[in-house]
């Protein structure tokens, strides 16, 4: 009987994650986007990151944001990645050879906004992980206090960071 009990529970547990990921599958392919360049780099981020919060799942407090917690494990995840492939490559090319997508919605870029949007993109990959990261939760508009939960940074930090980026964005586009 236990393990009839036991087996409806790990299979309720795969289908509530499975909802979850499906409902909230743009944090994963935007963090993937963002943090890996060409399609097969991307599928594997982007399926590591789903691996990761698969394993991260029974430890999930429903209690705080899902958004949040899947934020902090996706970027958690790319940032190793980024670090990772970073070591075994020691080049700044990082080459946007597709075409560019609002991954918010999946509506294709206006194309007399994309060469905008194409600097913007060049702008963020070549920043820190870190500041990758805070400008990808910016951007999105989560809120300060959210970006530092999910970053672990205080509030006052992202502030002072965001507005550095602000500026540093303002003079390299000027």
């Amino acid at each position: 009987m236990d393990t009839i009990a036991t087996a409806m529970t790990a299979n309720d547990a795969r289908q509530a994650f499975s909802a979850l990921l499906q409902r909230h599958s743009g944090i994963v392919f935007k963090i993937a986007g963002s943090y890996a360049h060409g399609a097969d780099d991307r599928a594997d981020l982007a399926q590591e990151i789903a691996a990761q919060l698969w394993h991260a799942w029974p430890k999930y407090d429903p209690t705080r944001s899902v958004t949040t917690w899947m934020y902090r494990i996706a970027l958690n995840v790319a940032i190793s990645h980024m670090r990772n492939r970073q070591l075994r490559q020691r080049h700044d090319a990082l080459p946007l050879d597709e075409t560019l997508h609002d991954v918010a919605d999946g509506n294709p870029v206006d194309p007399e906004n994309e060469q905008a949007l194409r600097l913007l993109h060049e702008f963020i990959a070549r920043q820190p992980p870190l500041d990758c990261a805070l400008l990808l939760l910016y951007l999105e508009d989560r809120s300060q206090r959210e970006i530092a939960e999910i970053l672990g940074i205080t509030e006052n930090n992202v502030s002072t960071k965001i507005g550095r980026l602000k500026q540093r964005i303002r003079d390299e586009f000027r």
